[in-house]
């Protein structure tokens, strides 16, 4: 394909990702009330009036346009995956194709169980949350402020639980090896503390650990992985055939 071919398959597919964005944020805005009951059950949890307050007039219809924007993006995030994947794989030979279909599909259930975890650790950071101003205090969320921080959370749980595609992908490609990440551990334990105390927009404990320990969990399954994979290639390679040694001096006459 010429490089003007390139460019319409790459718009055709960002066209196809935008409709798709649009068709599952139309969705989420028209079911919001499912929604929203569903985000709220961790609140529920630990609050007597489960109730939420708004001040503006516009307040309702803000969080129902997030709700609606966030529920278009995470939707659509497996169908960019595929259309992204499907884009580069005419490029890449056989056994790529499959690790790109296989990093692909690990991609979309390390997002999942990232925002999974932290769903239900939520009710623990908002009890911590709650109990840290004092018996004295008494909240009053808005839905905006409680939506965008569960939301943001899941998001930031989904996007670290990537975490082990990305350190097999650099293993593969040859630009760190498992040998020098296994020398990198205890920098690398203390590291993913610090990261997971900094991105956590809660700030409250049990969200923090609830991030860090599956994250360092993954540094050591990557590492691992990584080296099955790479002794399964060199035993591919060294059991194929090599090639025939030219012969020398020409054909006899």
């Amino acid at each position: 394909m010429s490089l003007v071919e390139h460019l319409t398959e790459l718009r055709r597919r960002v066209i196809l990702v935008v409709v798709v964005f649009v068709v599952f944020g139309v969705g989420s805005f028209v079911f919001y009330p499912q929604i929203l009951h569903a985000l709220q059950a961790p609140y529920c949890r630990v609050s007597r009036s489960c109730k939420f307050f708004i001040t503006t007039p516009l307040g309702g219809l803000s969080i129902r346009v997030n709700v609606a924007m966030y529920g278009g993006a995470i939707l659509a995030s497996p169908v960019a995956l595929w259309e992204a994947w499907r884009f580069v794989t005419p490029g890449l030979k056989a056994n790529e194709r499959r690790y790109a279909a296989l990093f692909v599909s690990s991609a979309i259930l390390l997002f999942a169980g990232g925002a999974a975890v932290a769903y239900l650790t939520f009710p623990h950071a908002m009890g911590f949350l709650n109990a840290i101003g004092g018996s004295s205090i008494r909240q009053i969320y808005s839905p905006s402020s409680y939506v965008n921080l569960i939301l943001a959370l899941m998001a930031i749980f989904g996007v670290s639980f990537e975490f082990p595609v990305v350190l097999v992908g650099l293993q593969l490609a040859g630009i760190v090896s498992p040998k020098t990440l296994g020398k990198w551990r205890r920098l690398a334990a203390f590291l993913i503390v610090a990261l997971a105390a900094v991105i956590t927009p809660s700030g409250d404990p049990f969200s923090m650990f609830a991030l860090a320990v599956p994250m360092y969990v993954f540094y050591e399954l990557s590492i691992w992985l990584a080296k099955l994979i790479l002794h399964r290639r060199e035993v591919r390679a060294s059991a194929a055939p090599e090639p025939a040694a030219a012969t020398e001096g020409g054909a006899a006459g």
